[in-house]
C-alpha cells in the first residue's frame, strides 16, 4: 500500500495506539486502534542492550514502565519482565513493552500504514529497523520519522525509503539539505496554518499533523489543507471525515 496525498482523502493514523485510552505503545493499545478503524499507526523505536528492537517512546522505561533506567542498559529479556500498562490504569497490569517483531506479526497482513519513528539516533538501529521491515516484505507502507535530521537524510540517502521530518525549529541537526529527503513533515497542532501547508505542498513535501483529538481541531487540520493526521483518540477524526466524505 502507498501513502496518498490528497486531500479528499485525509488519512487517519493513530498515535502510539489509541493513546487516549491505553497504556501507549502496548500490543493492546495497537489492536484497538485497528478495531477502531485507523489507516495506520504510529509507533516508536528503541533498542536494546543486547539488540533488539523494542516499541517505547523514550529512551528510558521510567515513565512508562514500572522499571527505572535506560531501554540500552537492558536485556531483552529484562525489559519484557516490565509491566508497561498499570501506569495509565491499574486495569491494564501486565502489559509489556513490545518487541518489534510483534508490532509486525500484528500489522503484516492488515494494509496498515506504518509511521516507525527513530528514538535512538545510532546508525544501526536504523539499519536494523529497515532490515527487519523489510524482512516483513512492508516495503512502500512505511515511513521512517525523527527528530534529527541525520537519521532521515541517512535513512533516505540509503534506503530510498519514505521519511518524515518535522518543521525546522523542532529538528536537530537540520540543514539545507534536509527537506530534500523528506517525504513528509509532521506539524504540531499549535504550528499548524494554511501557509505552513501549502509551502511543503510547494516543496513537494507531503503536510501531515499531530494532533488534532477534538472536532475543533480536526476541522483545523482539514481547513489547513494537512493531508494525514496523527491522533490520540481516533474517534473524532474518523467521524468528520466520514461525514464530509473525506475518509474511504
Amino acid at each position: 500500500m502507498m501513502w496518498k496525498q490528497s486531500e479528499n482523502n485525509i488519512l487517519v493514523v493513530g498515535h502510539r495506539g489509541v493513546k487516549a485510552f491505553y497504556p501507549e505503545n502496548t500490543m493492546l493499545s495497537f489492536r484497538k486502534a485497528i478495531e477502531l478503524g485507523v489507516d495506520g499507526l504510529e509507533m516508536d523505536i528503541n533498542m536494546t542492550k543486547d539488540g533488539h528492537l523494542v516499541v517505547i517512546h523514550d529512551n528510558t522505561v521510567d515513565r512508562t514502565t514500572n522499571g527505572t533506567g535506560k531501554v540500552a542498559d537492558f536485556n531483552m529479556s529484562e525489559i519484557k519482565e516490565l509491566d508497561a500498562g498499570s501506569h495509565f490504569s491499574p486495569e491494564y497490569a501486565g502489559e509489556r513493552i513490545p518487541a518489534f517483531e510483534e508490532f509486525l506479526e500484528l500489522v503484516k497482513n492488515k494494509k496498515l500504514l506504518l509511521n516507525v519513528e527513530i528514538k535512538d539516533y545510532r546508525t544501526c538501529v536504523i539499519d536494523k529497523t529497515i532490515k527487519i521491515l523489510e524482512e516483513y516484505k512492508l516495503t512502500d507502507t512505511y515511513v521512517i520519522t525523527c527528530f534529527d535530521a541525520n537519521v532521515t537524510t541517512y535513512a533516505h540517502k540509503k534506503y530510498g525509503v519514505k521519511t518524515q521530518g518535522f518543521p525546522r525549529w523542532l529538528v536537530k541537526n537540520y540543514n539545507e539539505e534536509s527537506n530534500s529527503h523528506y517525504y513528509s513533515v509532521g506539524i504540531g497542532m499549535k504550528d499548524l496554518t494554511r501557509e505552513l501547508c501549502d509551502k511543503y505542498k510547494e516543496l513537494n513535501i507531503d503536510p501531515w499533523c499531530w494532533c488534532p483529538d477534538d472536532e475543533e481541531n480536526v476541522l483545523r487540520a482539514i481547513e489547513c489543507g494537512s493531508t494525514l493526521v496523527t491522533v490520540n483518540n481516533p474517534i473524532p477524526a474518523l467521524t468528520i471525515l466520514k461525514a464530509k466524505n473525506l475518509h474511504q
